[in-house]
């Protein structure tokens, strides 16, 4: 890895970081987050494949290094995509593959992939939606996480099915410029060449 390409991908895992501790966890979007993060079990995870090919080969290095790993040393990975999956139809695209990877994996039921994205948007919703930044990432983000660890934590939290809608409500309550206060979008030098 180049001098250039390791400045880059740090700031990558900075951003992403950044994201995670001031927008997850300060605006209480997931509120099962903090617990990992503090804990140090996020493994943050930088790939500069573009292609679906070389994206699923990256993706599945990830996912068997999760399974192969106990919950207490990583919970959870952060795969992200600075250089690739760009748009967000693609984005879907790629996670149809993605599901079918962690199927012929062995890994259904294990683990699974949520998905986040800078112009993350729901079914039905306008582009323009605040409610979209529920799931907006500073790149295109694969959330590999363990099916033993969200069983838990919803077990934990006996009203899981209402996050959603508190997180809708706190997107609308702070709106496009308390999302934009809070600067948690990537910066330009996390792309090489930029």
């Amino acid at each position: 890895m180049s001098p250039t390409t390791a400045h880059a991908d740090a700031i990558v895992v900075e951003d992403t970081r950044r994201w995670l501790q001031r927008a997850v966890i300060g605006l209480n979007l997931c509120p099962f987050a903090k617990a990992v993060d503090t804990k140090g079990q996020v493994h943050y995870a930088v790939t500069r494949s573009m292609g679906f090919k070389d994206l699923l080969q990256d993706l599945t290095r990830e996912l068997k290094d999760l399974a192969a790993l106990e919950p207490t040393e990583r919970d959870t990975t952060l795969l992200i995509a600075p250089d690739g999956l760009v748009e967000f139809l693609e984005f879907n695209d790629f996670l149809v593959q993605a599901n079918r990877q962690v199927a012929k994996l062995g890994f259904e039921g294990v683990l699974q992939i949520a998905s986040l994205h800078p112009l993350y948007e729901f079914a039905d919703s306008r582009p323009d939606d605040v409610s979209n930044f529920t799931n907006r990432s500073p790149y295109p983000t694969l959330h590999l996480l363990r099916e033993e660890s969200i069983d838990r934590a919803v077990k934990a939290f006996p009203h899981a099915e209402t996050i959603f809608e508190a997180n809708v409500r706190t997107m609308e309550r702070i709106g496009r410029q308390g999302w934009a206060a809070l600067d948690v979008g990537a910066r330009p030098h996390g792309k090489i060449g930029t």
